[in-house]
């Protein structure tokens, strides 16, 4: 059994061929990192336009590079929740339309529940139950998850996700748009220590939610007076850049660590999944897993091809194949993202 999974709940159109033993036969994906560079951030309105222009050519490049053709598939998936409106449309639309016209069956996808199975693709074996620790520009969300199809919340950001965070504050500094990659290089140079920046929610054993805008603020006021700023008109000295990129960075990933290990202690599940665009961050998985090693957990961080958005991780689809849930071609997309009150 082959499908092809589509992707585009943001601001990379993919596409992948997968076969049910998680097998990846094809994989293609069109970033639109430069569009949104000048902006420090991606913009809803150009994102879409740009899958509009992209989502064909990148579907018929990962049949082509497959070798397969429409007859030989059993099945076609499609992220349709969460994120950008005009974003998610455009992917599920193709989708409806190929289904339609082949008379394929039409599978849901959770963005963030495959964010979290790209670590079970990458082992080749089942790692559920676990907790599930889903990092991204838009999403900071930590899971119970009991199955493949059974993800109960246990926390998420309530304001600002960390990728968000990230992008923030390089823009603050100067830094090159994406911000992680940037924050994160920045702050091999500097001091992790020299600022003492706030750790939001993460003496509170009450709540696993997370909170970045306060941090964000800090950061903000570190580098500039209070009233408004033109961030790109500011003379930033080489080493304040990067120990206010180490310190916010060392910040940021002892929220999410300490938050981790609590949902750990918590539930008493032995297995951690972690996935999204930052779960890239060497300097977080480096700490994640010294945070874990003693406490006897197995840990699983997707690969750094599988962190940011792909359409190799939409494989979880067949999960629901199995159980024999389908979609009617009335599938509507849920926009937004997923926060905590």
């Amino acid at each position: 059994m082959q499908i092809l999974t589509i992707e585009s709940t943001c601001d990379e159109t993919a596409a992948a061929v997968v076969n049910d033993q998680l097998e990846v036969i094809s994989a293609v994906v069109a970033s639109q990192e430069a569009l949104h560079q000048k902006f420090t951030g991606v913009v809803p309105e150009i994102a879409a336009r740009a899958h509009v222009e992209r989502i064909v050519p990148v579907i018929d490049e990962a049949m082509t590079r497959a070798g397969v053709q429409w007859n030989e598939l059993d099945a076609i998936a499609v992220a349709n929740e969460p994120g950008l409106a005009g974003s998610l449309l455009v992917g599920v639309v193709a989708a409806k339309a190929i289904c339609l016209a082949h008379d394929l069956p039409l599978v849901a996808v959770n963005h963030l529940h495959a964010h979290i199975y790209a670590c079970r693709i990458a082992a080749k074996r089942d790692l559920f139950p676990c907790v599930g620790l889903i990092i991204s520009g838009g999403h900071s969300n930590l899971y119970v998850c009991h199955d493949a199809l059974t993800f109960e919340p246990l926390g998420a950001t309530i304001d600002d996700a960390a990728g968000e965070a990230f992008d923030k504050v390089a823009s603050m500094l100067q830094l090159p748009y994406p911000g992680g990659p940037s924050v994160s290089k920045a702050a091999l140079e500097g001091d992790k220590t020299k600022y003492n920046f706030p750790r939001p929610m993460l003496k509170d054993r009450e709540t696993l939610n997370l909170s970045f805008s306060g941090l964000k603020t800090a950061v903000r006021y570190t580098i500039a007076p209070q009233g408004q700023v033109d961030f790109k008109t500011l003379d930033l000295e080489p080493q304040l850049v990067a120990d206010v990129s180490a310190s916010f960075q060392q910040a940021v990933i002892d929220c999410l660590v300490g938050k981790t290990v609590l949902a750990l202690e918590q539930t008493g599940i032995k297995m951690l999944c972690v996935g999204g665009g930052v779960a890239a961050n060497r300097e977080l998985r480096g700490q994640l897993e010294e945070a874990v090693s003693s406490m006897g957990i197995e840990l699983h961080i997707a690969p750094f091809e599988l962190c940011t958005d792909n359409a190799v991780m939409g494989a979880i689809a067949f999960e629901r194949l199995k159980a024999g849930i389908t979609e009617s071609l009335n599938l509507d997309i849920k926009a937004g993202l997923v926060r905590m009150a």
